[in-house]
């Protein structure tokens, strides 16, 4: 019999909501603890509002900002680790050298504070030492000049960079003469924007804020709004309260789908209440998800449940998609999905039933081996039922890190566009490279082998954000140079080339005064609306530089070093954001008149052309498209293991961790742990609390394992397990991942696990 989770140290069942006293509570305590319990709450009333700064976490779109706070718990953490008293200054850096600040936690880097001056690495003492500005733009492009070919170099962006300093840094790079993109959507949603466009011809969601308040369902696919976007919650509490359904599909059972007590309602908190959200909850096994599509469009297809005017009209492919179905068997949809075909039968007849619906997914369905077609299935499933482009519908992919998807349709992509490069060709009059780049993973194999040789990271910490850390750290200490334009310490300053520069950044909360004044940068939401975002704050250190004018100056000296014939004038560009944004009106669709939309309050809609129900596809239509597998990784169920997903605390975003506490899974000050099912547990010949290895099935042990973890019993469906990312990102090989998008499978890793004996 497995040990009671209370009797595990650190491990102690939460009753409460999501939401509520306790998210205030910790709130105040990551502000106490960064001290600025006074600036970080007056900074946070201009967060999300008109002529204030957009939270620089996650891409939920703002409300009507009805209410005197437009903040959700973890922005708040975001916004005191922004805001922080503490500096990472030069003192730091005489204190410590690098193989000693790498014993630190990546808690511990990153509480040190704001980065307050350029850095170099210095080998022969082991630290980072003060550099000056002008000195690190000519140190970067002595070293991109002296590349044989612009491809030998790296440049990553983060979703935390604005449109105005994408923009200028893919016009930079595709000057300099490269396509070599790699970023953050690499490793989360790439199988949205490379699946969705063959289905209906936008790699967006087509929904926007107001349907949720039409919709009379939202199917829930392989996310958890709690931790990860939690001003969700709010449109999820709205949605429930007027009586639709919110059907969850997800292995874990996760309070942020189950109940919320939202801290703005007076009600809630006088009342100690909470609003129940999921009305339906099924935990399908990992990877499961193909097979319970498959079984619900058999229902629909055996109901006749179809739209078959929508159809008739819009699409293509449907005779192709019902033989695949009749084909697919129940008895392996079952096996696959972890369902029993009653639940799958129930699920279906709640879409049946239902007039308009949304569905929202998130990394638990983008981040498998087949991803992409995964993606497709669930739109597959969506025009079966004509839901999409009409009031209450569609499909909502719950974007990442707040500008990711802005930074994509300005230009950071490895794979651009034809429009795009014959855009900028017209307007720049240079020729821009049309061969494709690398994304993060073919960029780290390029590393690896020495095909590149520099890599730039606007933002990030790939160190441990990418997969396989063996690999991936050989490949960044094989690189003749490496720069991180950062805005606190982090892994990915520490696994340096031989020559390494960090050079900080002003954060969104602060003033960026140029010539012509402050300024305004715009991010895009996971809807499409793009909005100003205008920092408030006084810098942390006169010394930071805005990421456009980091940029330009690179571009400035990297292109006068390189002799281009390319004619721009970055210093004027940038002494006003106004330009630079004229400059993104010509070049990208959607943009007219960019200056004066965004100074109308909310700013405004970029447009989605699926929506409209204008399919920009080859034929036209929108697709059927046809994946003739149920289980779509041939690891999905080892015989001798478990499949293992990776998540988020509640005390994270991305890679930054705030603290050791996931209160809605019950953990306190640990992240040593990997939950199983009591089944599971007893199976092995485990119980509560045992030290654990896991190795990756089908992997090389000596380098594909990792000791040390507590086994916690948790409400999981047999055969699955699940641990903190980045903790477990040793057990995911560089080559686990999806074979159309690249994305790394960080949702389903076979496992062998096994009573940890210390080596």
């Amino acid at each position: 019999m497995s040990k009671p989770r209370d009797t595990i140290k650190g491990i102690h069942p939460y009753k409460g909501p999501a939401g509520g006293w306790d998210a205030l509570k910790s709130v105040t305590r990551h502000l106490y603890e960064q001290d600025v319990l006074v600036k970080g709450n007056r900074t946070l009333l201009d967060m999300n509002k008109p002529e204030g700064f957009d939270c620089p976490g996650c891409a939920w779109p703002d409300p009507n900002h009805h209410s005197s706070f437009e903040y959700c718990e973890n922005g708040a953490k975001a916004i005191a680790w922004e805001t922080t008293a503490k500096r990472a200054d030069e003192t730091v850096f005489d204190r410590y050298t690098i193989p000693e600040l790498m014993a630190q936690t990546d808690h511990w880097l990153e509480d040190q504070g704001r980065l307050t001056d350029p850095l170099v690495y210095d080998a022969a003492s082991d630290r980072y030492q003060p550099i000056a500005w002008g000195e690190a733009f000519a140190l970067i492009a002595r070293e991109l000049a002296a590349l044989q070919s612009p491809d030998e170099a790296e440049f990553y962006a983060s979703g935390r960079t604005s449109n105005e300093a994408a923009f200028l840094y893919q016009l930079f790079v595709r000057a300099y003469g490269t396509n070599n993109f790699p970023d953050c959507s690499n490793m989360c949603h790439e199988p949205s924007s490379v699946g969705l466009p063959k289905s209906i011809g936008v790699g967006k969601g087509t929904v926007l804020l107001e349907d949720f308040e039409e919709t009379d369902l939202i199917l829930s696919f392989g996310h958890n709004p709690g931790t990860n976007h939690p001003r969700m919650l709010g449109t999820l509490r709205e949605v429930a309260k007027r009586g639709a359904r919110i059907a969850v599909f997800n292995p874990i059972r996760e309070r942020g789908l189950e109940r919320f007590a939202d801290p703005k309602s007076l009600k809630d908190m006088a009342t100690f209440g909470s609003t129940q959200l999921a009305t339906d909850y099924f935990q399908l096994r990992i990877g499961g998800d193909i097979a319970l599509l498959k079984g619900m469009m058999k229902c629909l297809f055996e109901w006749d449940a179809l739209d078959h005017e929508f159809i008739t009209t819009h699409t293509a492919g449907l005779d192709a998609l019902r033989a695949d179905i009749e084909r697919s068997d129940w008895d392996e949809i079952v096996a696959v999905s972890g369902l029993p075909r009653a639940e799958i039968t129930r699920a279906a007849r709640l879409y049946a039933d239902a007039k308009s619906v949304i569905l929202c997914y998130g990394m638990g369905i983008t981040q498998h081996h087949n991803a992409t077609e995964t993606v497709q299935q669930l739109m597959n499933l969506l025009l079966l039922r004509g839901n999409v482009g009409r009031p209450g519908a569609g499909i909502c992919p719950l974007r990442g890190h707040s500008n990711v998807q802005g930074d994509r349709t300005v230009g950071i992509w490895e794979k651009p566009a034809p429009w795009l490069l014959d855009a900028i060709e017209r307007e720049f009059g240079f020729a821009p490279p049309r061969h494709h780049g690398h994304t993060v993973v073919e960029a780290i194999e390029a590393m690896l082998d020495g095909r590149s040789k520099v890599f730039i990271g606007l933002g990030g910490n790939v160190a441990m954000a990418s997969s396989d850390p063996a690999k991936t750290w050989a490949a960044m200490r094989r690189q003749n140079l490496t720069v991180w334009i950062s805005t606190k310490l982090n892994r990915s300053h520490l696994v340096h080339g031989k020559q390494a520069l960090i050079l900080p950044c002003l954060g969104r909360t602060e003033i960026d005064a140029q010539a012509s004044g402050p300024q305004s940068i715009t991010v895009e939401d996971s809807m499409s609306m793009v909005h100003a975002s205008l920092g408030m704050n006084k810098p942390a250190s006169p010394n930071l530089k805005s990421e456009p004018v980091i940029v330009a100056g690179i571009a400035k000296a990297t292109l006068a070093q390189t002799q281009s014939p390319v004619q721009i004038d970055w210093d004027w560009l940038v002494a006003d954001y106004d330009r630079i944004r004229d400059l993104i009106a010509r070049v990208i669709p959607g943009f007219t008149n960019f200056n004066e939309k965004i100074r109308t309050p909310g700013g405004f809609y970029l447009g989605n052309t699926a929506r409209e129900r204008e399919w920009k596809t080859q034929n036209g239509k929108a697709n059927f498209l046809v994946f003739p597998f149920i289980a779509p990784n041939p690891n999905h169920s080892p015989k001798d293991g478990l499949v293992l997903t990776t998540v988020r605390s509640h005390d994270q975003y991305n890679t930054t961790i705030y603290g050791y506490d996931d209160r809605y899974r019950g953990v306190f000050g640990r992240r040593d742990v990997v939950f199983m099912s009591t089944e599971d547990i007893m199976a092995l010949g485990l119980e509560g609390g045992d030290s654990i290895s896991l190795e990756t099935i089908g992997a090389d042990p000596a380098i594909y394992r990792a000791d040390g973890f507590v086994v916690v019993p948790y409400d999981l469906p047999r055969g699955c397990c699940v641990a903190y990312y980045p903790e477990a990102n040793p057990l995911i090989p560089l080559e686990n991942r999806d074979a159309v998008s690249g994305t790394p499978a960080y949702k389903a890793v076979p496992v062998r696990v096994m009573r940890h004996v210390a080596r």
